[in-house]
C-alpha cells in the first residue's frame, strides 16, 4: 500500500507535491519520492520518511509545473532507494509514473519485457513493470504526436497484460497527464482542481486529504477502469474502456485511510464510527463484566467512542502513543515491528489497575503488538482484559498490495477465537462480522455492492488467483523476507 500523487499545476509545484505525500505519509514509511518537470525532469528519492529526504536544496533544484510524488510501504521488492518512486523511462517521449497497488503476475511480465522489446527492469518494483508495458503500448502507435485515443489504447494494453490492483499517475513529456485505476478499482484514486489565476490546476491522489490540504476542490473518484489524459492545453479527456465489479479494498476503511479522508463516497470517520456500533452489538452478545473502554491509538478511536456510547461505559485514553513512532503494521520487516511496539506505546497505570478493560483495535494481524499490548495492561495490574478487533479475522494471503503475502503471517489462520485469545493472552476476543464490516460501509454508499475481502474470506476478485500463484508469492516474499533479517543483522 503506498501513496501517490500527480499535479498539472500553474507554478513550481514541489511545495505542494511536499504537502500532500505528506499528508499521506501513513500509506508507506520506507521510502519517497518526487519528480518534476520544466523541460527536463528533475528527481529527489530516498529511504525514509518524507521529512527527513528532502530539503532546501531540493526546493531550488525541483522546478516545474508538473510533478509526481509517492510514499512507499514495500510489498514487492525489498525496499531501498532503488525501489523508491517515481520512475522513468526515456523512450517513448519520456514518461514518469508512480502507483499505489500489486501486481500479480509482475515476474511473467518482467520476463516477458526482456525477451519481446528487449527491455530491462532495473528494480525490484513492480511500478516499472506497468511503465515499460504502457511505454511498449505507446510504442505501438507508431505516432509522433498522441492523441487521446492512443492513452486510451495503449492503457487498454495494460489493462490486458496486467494482473493485480494499480493505481498509476503518470506524465508522458510535453504531452500531458495520465491517471488510471485497475478495472476492479481495488486501489482508491481520486481527482480535483483548482482555480489557480487565470488557469486551471489539476491533481490526483490516494486519498482526498491531500487534496484538501492543497485547496483542490471538485474532487471525484477515478472510477474502476476509467482512464484521465490531462493534455497540455489543460483539457480533461477521459473514458472507461474495461470495467469489472467494482471491488473496493475494506482494509481502507479499517486501517489504511486517515479519518478525514473519503474513499469511493464513504467518509472514513463515519465508516469507522459504525464499525464502533456494530461492534457494540456483538459484544453484548457475551454479557462480559467491563470497566473501561481503551482504544489501541490511533485508527481504533473512533469505534471505540462510539462502543463506549453505545454501552454506557467509561472511555479512557490510556495508551499514550509516541508521535514519532511510525505505524508499526507497514514497517518493511518483522525484526523493526517487533522492536518498535513497546516504543511506540505507553500505558497510564491508574486506569488499568484493578479493573476489567476492553481494549479496542482495528485489527489483529500477526498478534505481536496485540500481544504486547495486554502484557503492558496486565503488568499495570488489570484484573481481566478483552481484546476486539472492529474487522474480521485475518487469515488469507493479501496479493493485491498490503504485505500479509504469506499465510503464516495470521495469527487467526487455523485458531479459533478462543485460540486467538489464548496466544494473543487475551481472556477474550471478539472480532467483528464480516458482514458487519461491509455493512458500516454501504451504510455511507449503498452503490457499494462489493468488496475485497480476500484476506478475510479467502476470495480474490480477479479471479487469477489460483493456488499456484500463491504459493509462488508466498516464496518470492519469504525471500524477501530473509534479505531483510540479513540486512537487519
Amino acid at each position: 500500500m503506498c501513496g501517490i500523487i500527480g499535479i498539472y499545476g500553474s507554478n513550481d509545484v514541489f511545495e505542494d507535491l511536499y504537502q500532500g505525500i505528506l499528508a499521506i505519509q501513513h500509506r508507506g514509511q520506507d521510502s519517497a519520492g518526487i519528480v518534476t518537470y520544466d523541460g527536463r525532469f528533475h528527481t529527489k528519492k530516498g529511504n525514509g520518511l518524507v521529512i527527513d529526504i528532502f530539503d532546501q536544496e531540493n526546493v531550488r533544484r525541483l522546478k516545474g509545473n508538473i510533478g509526481i510524488g509517492h510514499t512507499r510501504y514495500p510489498t514487492i521488492g525489498g525496499g531501498g532507494g532503488e525501489d523508491a518512486q517515481p520512475f522513468f523511462v526515456n523512450s517513448p517521449f519520456g514518461i514518469i509514473m508512480a502507483h499505489n497497488g500489486n501486481v500479480v503476475n509482475y515476474s511473467e511480465l518482467k520476463t516477458e519485457l526482456f525477451e519481446k522489446y528487449r527491455r530491462i527492469l532495473n528494480s525490484d518494483n513492480d511500478v516499472e513493470v506497468i511503465l515499460n508495458v504502457f511505454a511498449s503500448e505507446l510504442d505501438k502507435q507508431k505516432t509522433k504526436t498522441l492523441k487521446p485515443h492512443h492513452i486510451f489504447k495503449a492503457v487498454k494494453g495494460v489493462f490486458e497484460k496486467v494482473r493485480g490492483s494499480y493505481s498509476v499517475v503518470a506524465y508522458i513529456a510535453e504531452l500531458g497527464l495520465v491517471a488510471f485505476r485497475d478495472p476492479f478499482g481495488i486501489k482508491p484514486l481520486v481527482y480535483g482542481e483548482r482555480e489557480d489565476g487565470l488557469l486551471r490546476s489539476y491533481a490526483f491522489a490516494s486519498e482526498s486529504v491531500s487534496l484538501n490540504l492543497m485547496n483542490f476542490t471538485n474532487i471525484k473518484d477515478v472510477k474502476p477502469g476509467e482512464i484521465l489524459f490531462l493534455d497540455n492545453n489543460r483539457k480533461l479527456h477521459k473514458t472507461r474502456i474495461q470495467t469489472k465489479h467494482h471491488t473496493p479494498c475494506l482494509f481502507e476503511w479499517v486501517y489504511f485511510a486517515r479519518p478525514d479522508s473519503i474513499i469511493d463516497g464513504v467518509n472514513v470517520y463515519k465508516c469507522r464510527i459504525n464499525l464502533g456500533r456494530l461492534l457494540a452489538e456483538e459484544i453484548k452478545k457475551h454479557d462480559l463484566n467491563i470497566d473501561v473502554v481503551i482504544p489501541v491509538p490511533d485508527s481504533a478511536r473512533d469505534a471505540a467512542i462510539e462502543i463506549s456510547r453505545k454501552l454506557g461505559l467509561k472511555y479512557r485514553e490510556a495508551l499514550v502513543k509516541n508521535r514519532y513512532i511510525g505505524r508499526t503494521f507497514i514497517m518493511p520487516s518483522e525484526k523493526s515491528r517487533r522492536s518498535s511496539i513497546k516504543q511506540k506505546l505507553n500505558p497510564i497505570t491508574s486506569e488499568f489497575k484493578n479493573k476489567n478493560v476492553l481494549i479496542v483495535d482495528d485489527s489483529i494481524v500477526r498478534g505481536n503488538t496485540s500481544r504486547s499490548i495486554i502484557e503492558m495492561a496486565r503488568a499495570c495490574g488489570a484484573k481481566k482484559v478483552f481484546f476486539a478487533s472492529y474487522s474480521p479475522p485475518l487469515r488469507f494471503p493479501c496479493v493485491y498490495g498490503i504485505d500479509m503475502q504469506t499465510h503464516t503471517e495470521f495469527v487467526a489462520r487455523d485458531l479459533s477465537k478462543e485460540q486467538v485469545a489464548k496466544k494473543i493472552n487475551a481472556d477474550k476476543v471478539i472480532y467483528q462480522p464480516l458482514d458487519c464490516l461491509k455493512k458500516a460501509v454501504q451504510m455511507e454508499n449503498p452503490n457499494l455492492t462489493e468488496f475485497c475481502g480476500a484476506c478475510f474470506e479467502g476470495h480474490y476478485p480477479t479471479d487469477d488467483i489460483t493456488s499456484d500463484v500463491l504459493a509462488r508469492i508466498e516464496r518470492e516474499r519469504k525471500g524477501v523476507q530473509k534479505k531483510q533479517m540479513e540486512l537487519s543483522i
